[in-house]
């Protein structure tokens, strides 16, 4: 396996009671000690502000960041160390990306995808049969749609 430098995710939660130009500062802060430690930013993409899931020191909502950049590990210990002392910064989480993982994101959330295969659930006749079918080992199979459905007409 040839010696690359991982490719990380930093994702920033930036409080919307900070000033816009307080929010730009943080995300050329980070930035910029990326340089100054030896990484680089492969990606950056700004989600906008979204609802948080749960309150977050009083807020229900945040700016969300997605930076992917590469590191040495020293580099994300002082990039951690900074971004938890920053005024403005609500959470963060730097995680390994898995190569040809997860894709570009999009401002669809994870789970909206999810759901009946048209292609199973037409061939059952059942509509709704297979509901929660959405991969290898998850939800009902077809097979036992077909055979419920079949079960249903006799």
């Amino acid at each position: 396996m040839p010696n690359e430098t991982p490719v990380y995710e930093l994702t920033l939660l930036l409080s919307t009671d900070a000033e816009e130009e307080a929010r730009a500062r943080i995300l050329s802060d980070v930035e910029a000690a990326i340089q100054r430690g030896g990484g680089s930013v492969v990606n950056k993409s700004a989600w906008g502000t979204r609802s948080l899931a749960y309150r977050i020191d009083r807020h229900d909502d945040a700016e969300f960041h997605l930076l992917e950049l590469t590191a040495p590990a020293n580099l994300l210990t002082d990039l951690s160390h900074n971004l938890h002392i920053a005024d403005g910064v609500l959470r963060f989480r730097i995680i390994k990306a898995i190569p040809g993982g997860r894709g570009k994101p999009s401002g669809e959330p994870a789970g909206a995808g999810v759901g009946t295969s048209g292609a199973r659930a037409g061939a059952s006749g059942a509509s709704g049969a297979g509901v929660g079918t959405s991969g290898a080992g998850a939800g009902t199979s077809g097979a036992r749609a077909d055979a419920s459905a079949e079960a249903e007409t006799a």
